[in-house]
């Protein structure tokens, strides 16, 4: 019998759909800064991991996670001044509705906190999110994905199609009625909610609609929509899981897109590879919250993740992270933008410090999406040694969110090969 390979080892053990990315897998075996490297010692360029924000196997992170670990790690239990210490800064980061946290270990725990949150708050069931979201993938948390599947029309939760300046939802309209026909569809979600009978406990989005493609907004729709929301008694949660973290030039992404959100939820980059997670509210919710639900989560709120979110916090100030995401992001975003006269398969591209999405379409008349184009670009793109991933309602944008220590230099190694593969490809 044919020794079977590490792909089929693994399909094997963690099952057939356990995903993959690209036509032919990589195997990474260790990283370093905005850099994979495979088994060969080949390096590849990483253009889309916002998990270690501050860099692959950065220093201090490592040594903060060993010291910590070596010392004590216990469950949430006992007195620790160094997740007190942590959790005040975290609140102290946001705006000044923003007092008390609730840590756990991934973006769907914090989520899932989040909607208990405000459905504690409000007395209400229903939830409203756009029709291409992710917020993760618990059973309540991924009923808010449709990005495979139709807007739901009864139960708990509500879709409003996502906001774009690009594909709007009705077209030659000014930037005041585009805002204003979301609007629309968002009251009609509310109305929708009401009618059936849960109400509404709250809207959830990504700041900068990141899964959505991120799309361009009509000006004034967030503050519009937060207005709206709180008219009717929702609350509105901020899922900064991706725009988070100095990812957009300012810490937050509601900062960059204009809005106060009633709950902030941040994840990934928070311990640059540590499982961190964390719920952010003002006092009153989480109380409430914590009286009525007793939650405990056994790896959180923990003296090791204490230690290394302190550290990431630390690292993205001391190496002037939000300014270099403001730089070099918008250096790449601009330099992207300058090409699309010479590729007329560009048809937009859209940037919030370092992540910048460009979309590919077919035709510049149609703006028909390319999501087959986009895909070989993606693997182009690797065989040349550069890391990409795909988003968007029509799979069809390129994915760019590389760790927040990517430089000037690395956007423009990156812009010379994708110069390459356009050509290659005559796009």
């Amino acid at each position: 019998m044919a020794e079977m390979s590490l792909t089929q080892r693994r399909m094997q053990t963690l099952g057939s759909g356990a995903e993959l990315f690209y036509d032919q897998p990589l195997e990474i075996v260790r990283g370093e800064g905005v850099y994979l490297y495979d088994r060969s010692g080949r390096a590849y360029l990483d253009m889309y991991n916002n998990v270690q924000c501050v860099g692959h196997a950065n220093a201090a992170v490592v040594q903060a996670m060993a010291k910590q670990q070596a010392i004590l790690n216990v469950h949430s239990r006992y007195l620790h001044e160094g997740i007190v210490n942590f959790g005040e800064r975290l609140a102290g980061l946001n705006h000044d509705g923003i007092e008390s946290v609730v840590f756990s270990c991934s973006g769907t725990e914090a989520n899932e906190v989040a909607i208990q949150i405000a459905r504690f708050a409000t007395n209400k069931r229903g939830i409203i999110c756009t029709d291409a979201a992710y917020h993760g993938n618990s059973e309540l948390v991924d009923s808010l994905t449709y990005l495979w599947h139709d807007m739901p029309t009864s139960g708990e939760i509500r879709a409003f199609p996502y906001p774009d300046c690009y594909r709007p939802l009705k077209e030659n309209l000014s930037d005041e009625a585009l805002r204003d026909a979301y609007l629309h569809a968002i009251q009609s979600a509310i109305d929708s909610l009401n009618k059936e009978g849960p109400g509404l406990a709250a809207l959830i989005v990504c700041p900068i609609f990141a899964n959505e493609g991120m799309p361009y907004l009509p000006a004034g729709l967030m503050s519009a929509m937060t207005d709206l929301v709180h008219k009717h008694g929702g609350l509105v949660i901020a899922d900064e899981v991706q725009s988070g973290y100095a990812r957009t030039g300012n810490w937050w992404g509601y900062e960059t897109v204009g809005f106060r959100p009633d709950i902030v939820v941040t994840g990934k980059p928070m311990g640059n590879g540590l499982p961190l997670a964390a719920t952010a509210a003002k006092k009153e919710h989480v109380d409430a919250f914590r009286t009525k639900k007793d939650y405990f989560n056994t790896c959180s709120s923990s003296p090791l993740q204490a230690a290394v979110g302190m550290t990431v916090l630390d690292e993205i100030e001391r190496l002037n992270l939000l300014q270099n995401a403001d730089v070099v992001g918008g250096h790449l975003a601009r330099e992207l933008t300058a090409r699309m006269d010479a590729h007329e398969k560009i048809g937009d591209v859209r940037g919030y410090g370092l992540f910048v999405s460009v979309e590919m379409i077919k035709d510049a008349n149609t703006r028909e999406p390319d999501p087959e184009l986009t895909d070989l670009i993606c693997n182009r793109l690797k065989n040349a040694g550069f890391l990409l991933g795909r988003q968007g309602k029509y799979d069809n944008v390129l994915k760019i969110r590389p760790p927040l220590v990517f430089s000037k230099e690395n956007a423009d190694d990156f812009l010379s090969a994708f110069d390459t593969c356009m050509e290659t490809l005559g796009g």
